[in-house]
């Protein structure tokens, strides 16, 4: 069996969407034909996961809700963590946790963990 999607309800679709395909590479899939606009967007990874976010409002996600992005070295954790920084995100330095990990509040409410 393999996991297919996840949703994501966001207050800011085009805002969450940005900052998917920025720091993390996903792209795009053409919804064109789609009416809802700016309050839906289908994006994909490298390896055909997919996640959809839905414009929502009031989302509140569960205090220990995240999804995560694994890096492929410690020092592409520490890259990233600075780039969100030089970038104005509010992020603590990576710490030894599970992995060498940090979080970060994403635009449209919800919270993604960086590790390797």
């Amino acid at each position: 069996m393999k996991l297919n999607h996840i949703n994501l309800t966001v207050t800011d679709v085009p805002a969450a969407q940005n900052f998917l395909e920025t720091y993390f590479g996903l792209k795009k899939i053409d919804t064109s034909g789609d009416v809802r606009g700016s309050a839906f967007a289908v994006l994909i990874d490298d390896d055909g996961a997919v996640i959809t976010l839905m414009k929502g409002t009031g989302v509140n996600y569960p205090k220990t809700f995240h999804i995560g992005f694994i890096q492929e070295s410690e020092e592409k954790v520490n890259e990233l963590n600075q780039r969100l920084k030089d970038d104005g995100y509010d992020v603590a330095p990576p710490k030894r946790s599970h992995g060498w990990t940090f979080y970060v509040k994403a635009p449209g409410e919800f919270t993604v963990e960086v590790l390797a």
